[in-house]
């Protein structure tokens, strides 16, 4: 017999569908969401071969580039995408990313750090059509943690006047 103490704890994973978006000053939800998809960071990698060494390649890394993330939900009678998306200031938004487990404690925390709204998209509509309509909006955003737990605090950020830098946190 083995002792247990010897294996890995077992990983708690979580559902895809128990997830909480904040995004106004005061981290309340404007709307709930069907989907959000694009989260992520691709880093630059470059290949590259050594004289004389058949056998193996160097990778060099090179800038990282975060992903826009698009979030969908039903057409409502609330404006607030639109109202970002048209919006014409320098202010930009700190925005959570929450995903929960079945006992609804938070298990990863994104955090769009200076995300702006750079797309808007309306559903498409067809008079034969049962399904809901869904609206759609794009973030993209200048910097991106990501945490076992957090909340509670999205904010609306301004750009430092010296530097032109958002703040990470």
């Amino acid at each position: 017999m083995t002792n247990s103490s010897s294996f890995p704890r077992a990983a708690a994973y979580v559902t895809a569908n128990r997830f909480y978006v904040e995004m106004m000053p005061d981290a309340s939800i404007v709307a709930c969401f069907n989907e959000c998809s694009g989260l992520g960071v691709t880093i630059e990698a470059k290949k590259i071969s050594e004289g004389g060494v058949n056998d193996q390649q160097r990778i060099l890394l090179g800038g990282r580039t975060i992903n826009d993330i698009t979030l969908k939900r039903g057409v409502t009678d609330d404006l607030s995408f639109w109202n970002w998306v048209t919006a014409t200031t320098n202010r930009r938004r700190n925005i959570r990313i929450l995903v929960f487990n079945q006992a609804g404690e938070t298990k990863q925390c994104w955090t769009l750090i200076g995300a702006v709204a750079v797309g808007w998209k309306a559903p498409t509509l067809t008079a034969d059509s049962t399904q809901v309509a869904m609206e759609e909006i794009t973030i993209a955003c200048e910097g991106l943690t990501v945490a076992a737990t957090g909340g509670g605090a999205a904010t609306v950020v301004t750009r430092n006047a010296t530097s032109g830098a958002f703040p990470s946190s």
